[in-house]
């Protein structure tokens, strides 16, 4: 989790530690039919090999600055695009700069002309390699927090529905209570216990609390458990009444609205 912290695209910096030096050998195949495996082919892969450290690295502070100024969500496409831009621009930039400081250094003569119009050209297809990679992490990460979101999401549903008595706030399982209710101003809560909770939130916002595997809201005035429902039948227009076990605080059956009847039909055949 550290490791996450610090690097909003972990593990990209030792990926590329990695894959870096074999993507400077792989070049040297694609470049060179006969490599001579001496001291001078070690100086040059070692200088690649940190040439394209150094162009990673570019690219990579490309890629945080647009999390910033133009995240994902905002256009993917569009983001996607400025990104593959951006980062080979300025990693082609850092590449053929240090080549040709680098020649001067070593050669005392400017970078062969094919650099440009053969090896340049190599090494910008790896710059694709690298966004797809990123990409990649992004929307791994993306995907990770949605999940864990539904998990939690899932886990506080399981604990139960929260209730006031008085200073005291109570937490009731799910599977110990009846039902709620409208009455006049109030939502009521009724437990197995013959308990009776009052509520200030309204029916629909309680509805959106509940696990909608466990809870059915019939119409406007009632939500049931599914313990409670014994069955249906079936009257005239689509319409359908909902058969209760016998309870005091409810009644015997509630009147389904020809619109809902369909979802509610499936609801309950569907094993909880």
């Amino acid at each position: 989790m550290s490791s996450k912290k610090s690097s909003p695209y972990y593990p990209d910096v030792p990926l590329f530690l990695i894959l870096i030096p074999f993507i400077s050998g792989f070049n040297y195949y694609l470049t060179y039919s006969n490599v001579q495996f001496n001291w001078w082919f070690i100086f040059t892969y070692t200088l690649d090999t940190l040439t394209g450290y150094v162009a990673w690295l570019g690219a990579r502070k490309v890629i945080l600055w647009l999390d910033n100024r133009m995240p994902y969500v905002d256009g993917f496409i569009k983001r996607v695009t400025v990104q593959f831009l951006l980062t080979t621009i300025v990693g082609l930039f850092i590449i053929s700069f240090l080549t040709e400081l680098s020649s001067l250094i070593v050669k005392g003569k400017w970078a062969h002309p094919s650099f440009y119009s053969h090896d340049l050209f190599i090494i910008s297809i790896w710059f694709f390699v690298i966004n797809a990679v990123y990409i990649m992490i992004h929307y791994y990460y993306k995907w990770q927090g949605t999940e864990e979101q539904a998990f939690l999401e899932k886990q506080r549903l399981q604990n139960g529905f929260l209730v006031k008595e008085g200073k005291n706030e109570t937490r009731i399982p799910f599977d110990d209570i009846i039902g709620f209710a409208v009455e006049k101003d109030f939502v009521l809560l009724f437990s197995n216990e013959g308990k009776q909770f009052y509520l200030d939130s309204p029916l629909e916002k309680i509805a959106s609390n509940l696990p909608s595997h466990l809870f059915f809201r019939l119409n406007r005035q009632y939500i049931l458990h599914r313990a409670m429902i014994t069955g249906f039948t079936k009257l005239e227009n689509g319409k359908i009444s909902v058969v209760l076990l016998e309870k005091d605080e409810l009644p015997s059956e509630i009147p389904v609205s020809r619109t809902k009847a369909p979802t509610f039909k499936r609801w309950f055949r569907t094993p909880s």
